[in-house]
């Protein structure tokens, strides 16, 4: 009986991890483990599954259907209901956390780059062709997590008939985006009520219309400002929009590539307007600070050409998936018409009756828990991996992904982390102990966060500075690392830009330097 996406998905992928590091002996010795599993597998019937991503068992998977403009929605883009039935998928450990899925929007995926990163070991060549073996087993039981590496052969030279075997490991570092196909539309994305932003708005909708022929989905609120409405030569452009609402049109299947206008909280809000696969985001800083916002609005029909025509670097910027549990204690009737967003399930506890409202969130920054408008101290319990781990006694905790190592807990003291590391950052928010520092943990972890029992005061909770609402005892937060990032469009490349964004926008280290000591002065000392 062949092999099920099932059943592969169940395999830890810390062995393949590690064995791509160590020895043909340790890779051997690993293969054994998977040839009685993989007899097993073989005797067992395991039925078939859909596929999903390699990080995940099922808990995110690709379903998306024929969406179309206009389709009113019982659930909001920037917070999805959490699915209502009895299995629980949750996505399997690893070294560096869940595997991103390499598709973004209809048209984007990633494009097979040869650069990679090349790490050698001195082996026999009996130990070679057992490592081969094992290989081909590995790569039965776990195709989809051994691509992008090859294992070589070459000789040595010395005459003791050794060989030196390879691993190719994708660089993080060299992602580069394609198309499938041509993508024919775009959704701009405009900082709202801010008038400088009115004529490179324009400009850029007549360019992406009459010039490429793109079609160009525009929030409606965006026309409904007064000096765009009453525009009459921006008429005819404005007929060929498509609009939509927030919380209402889902225009998940429709966008091929975002444009952003405006400062780093465009980039937020298009990340909340996608709960699964984003299309690929090109930011113009043209806000604020601009830490996200790599492009200068300058030369902008040839930076969109370049993007349109395909082959530019991005950097996947991880987002963490955020489920919230609510109890609601509530004297009812019957268990009927509990709201679209419950899951329906209902205890009852004498004369009152327990209701859970689940909501889950895609957030690109982080999750801030406080103490909200109470003068008391914020008392909440953090779990990890279903552990405690600490009580936090402070104004709060900071959960924060890489991309948002830079915003609010860099603030609060934290360290900051390059997008393309896997992990998420703990940052307490002025805490009642000199020991809490931010500690960084592996972006493959499930956090969860509660109320705790003798707390004094409930907390509140915003994601991305949106969706702020309270925690009360019996709530709970849990946080993991999404498969779904967002592809943010890169200047240069993921290095380079950020380090210019910290020193042009942080001016991270920046200091008058120290004079030159001349000849006579060394002297003397």
């Amino acid at each position: 009986m062949p092999l099920t996406n099932h059943s592969l998905n169940n395999i830890s992928t810390s062995p393949i991890l590690l064995s791509g590091l160590t020895s043909p002996q340790t890779l051997a010795m690993e293969s054994s483990a998977y040839t009685d599993w993989a007899k097993g597998a073989q005797e067992s019937s395991v039925e078939a599954a859909p596929y999903c991503c390699a990080a995940c068992d099922g808990g995110e998977l690709h379903s998306r259907g024929n969406a179309m403009r206009g389709r009113p929605k019982a659930r909001s883009l920037s917070a999805s209901p959490a699915l209502g039935n009895s299995t629980d998928y949750r996505r399997t450990q690893s070294l560096h956390g869940p595997s991103p899925v390499t598709t973004f929007g209809p048209k984007a995926c990633m494009l097979q780059n040869p650069k990679a990163v090349m790490s050698e070991s001195r082996a026999s060549t009996g130990e070679v062709k057992e490592a081969h073996r094992a290989l081909n087993l590995l790569l039965l039981v776990k195709t989809h997590h051994m691509k992008g590496m090859k294992l070589k052969q070459q000789s040595t030279g010395d005459g003791n008939n050794n060989r030196v075997w390879k691993w190719h490991i994708q660089d993080p570092a060299s992602q580069r985006l394609t198309w499938n196909k041509p993508p024919k539309s775009v959704l701009v994305i405009k900082k709202i009520r801010d008038p400088s932003l009115l004529q490179p708005f324009k400009e850029l909708c007549i360019f992406l219309t009459e010039v490429k022929g793109m079609i160009v989905y525009v929030e409606r609120k965006v026309l409904e400002d007064p000096a765009i409405a009453g525009d009459e030569s921006f008429v005819a452009v404005k007929k060929k929009f498509c609009t939509f609402q927030e919380d209402f049109d889902d225009i998940s299947d429709q966008v091929d590539f975002i444009i952003c206008l405006g400062g780093d909280g465009t980039l937020l809000y298009a990340s909340s307007l996608f709960q699964e696969s984003v299309p690929p985001v090109m930011a113009f800083h043209l806000g604020s600070l601009g830490f996200l916002t790599p492009f200068n609005f300058d030369t902008y029909q040839s930076q969109v050409t370049q993007i349109i025509e395909g082959n530019t670097a991005i950097v996947l910027r991880s987002r963490l998936k955020v489920k919230v549990v609510k109890e609601c204690r509530e004297k009812k009737p019957s268990a009927i018409q509990c709201g679209a967003d419950e899951k329906g399930l209902i205890l009852t506890n004498g004369e009152s009756e327990i209701s859970r409202r689940a909501m889950q969130y895609q957030v690109l920054n982080e999750v801030v828990v406080d103490r909200g408008p109470s003068s008391y101290l914020s008392n909440v319990d953090l779990f990890l991996d279903g552990h405690l781990i600490t009580t936090v006694q402070g104004d709060g905790v900071i959960v924060s992904t890489p991309t948002g190592s830079t915003a609010y807990a860099v603030a609060a003291g934290a360290s900051m982390i390059h997008p393309n590391v896997p992990a998420i950052m703990i940052t307490p928010i002025c805490p009642h102990s000199l020991s809490f520092r931010p500690i960084v943990v592996p972006a493959g972890v499930e956090l969860k966060i509660m109320l705790s029992r003798d707390a004094r005061n409930t907390a509140w909770v915003s994601f991305d500075g949106r969706k702020r609402q309270e925690v009360c005892h019996g709530d709970s937060i849990t946080i993991t690392t999404s498969c779904f990032p967002v592809p943010s469009i890169c200047f240069r490349d993921p290095v380079n830009d950020w380090f210019e964004s910290l020193a042009q926008c942080l001016h991270w280290n920046v200091r008058k330097k120290q004079n030159y000591l001349g000849s006579e002065e060394e002297e003397e000392f």
